[in-house]
């Protein structure tokens, strides 16, 4: 199972606003509003607007919504919902339905409904027999069985899964992350692919994230925004950790432009 790379300090909320005010110093002024209206709100607060405006704002923005809801545990998706609900008047499953279809709506609907465990430990019983499942809707068929992974991506804990990918891994010689890309396309895959990642480590998944909106012809601000405003009472300081250990370079957001250099 992946290790998680401990952090240098504890986070406090002073150094958030600071850290927040220097990510964004640089963006467009609308950029700057849209991230200090999101950060005075609380972290399922925050989490249910950008959700509601990926699904029925101006523009429809799939991937966000499929990060936001497969990258978060089920007790934060638990006060999400709420919250959601209290803050729009409408439950989030049927704005997932008016605006996903296919596997892809079908996977997302499991994932908010179903409670999973989240502690740390794993019936290697159970895990086995998952992989040898997946391995069966998957490389061993024609097609893909999509029911079986929608089942095991969403009814098991994220130690569960990781488990899982370890032993698929042992038992076959190829990743799970390699045979949901080769399986699976489109949102449906982003889906498992997003639940997979953080499964496995979370922060190294963000780290990732960010790195690409930073990366290359200008910052895609509107996924800096999410990610940093939604994380940094969370896990920022795990996902700083993870991107330097990947990068080489520290995260400061000072000037996110500037991490584009080789």
């Amino acid at each position: 199972m992946a290790s998680l790379t401990l952090p240098p300090a504890l986070t406090n909320p002073r150094q958030d606003a600071i850290d927040l005010h220097k990510a964004f110093k640089g963006l467009g002024c609308d950029s700057t509003t849209k991230a200090m209206l999101l950060w005075i709100l609380d972290p399922a607060g925050r989490d249910a607007t950008v959700l509601r405006e990926a699904l029925s704002g101006d523009t429809i923005d799939l991937r966000a919504a499929t990060e936001i809801i497969c990258s978060r545990t089920p007790s934060q998706l638990q006060i999400m919902k709420q919250t959601y609900h209290a803050k729009f008047g409408t439950y989030l499953e049927h704005d997932i339905g008016q605006r996903t279809s296919g596997d892809h709506q079908k996977l997302l609907l499991a994932y908010v409904g179903i409670p999973r465990y989240e502690g740390p430990e794993v019936d290697p019983t159970i895990v086995t027999h998952d992989a040898k499942d997946l391995y069966k809707a998957g490389e061993k068929r024609l097609g893909t069985d999509e029911k079986t992974f929608i089942r095991i991506f969403t009814e098991r804990s994220w130690a569960h899964l990781a488990s899982v990918a370890s032993a698929y891994h042992h038992m076959y010689d190829r990743s799970l992350e390699k045979v949901v890309k080769s399986e699976t396309s489109g949102n449906f895959e982003l889906a498992l692919l997003t639940i997979l990642r953080c499964a496995e480590n979370p922060a190294k998944y963000f780290a990732k994230v960010l790195r690409k909106s930073m990366k290359g012809m200008g910052t895609d601000d509107s996924t800096l925004i999410r990610v940093v405003v939604t994380r940094t009472e969370i896990d920022m300081q795990y996902i700083k950790a993870e991107y330097y250990k990947k990068y080489k370079k520290s995260l400061h957001f000072v000037d996110p432009v500037a991490l584009d250099a080789p």
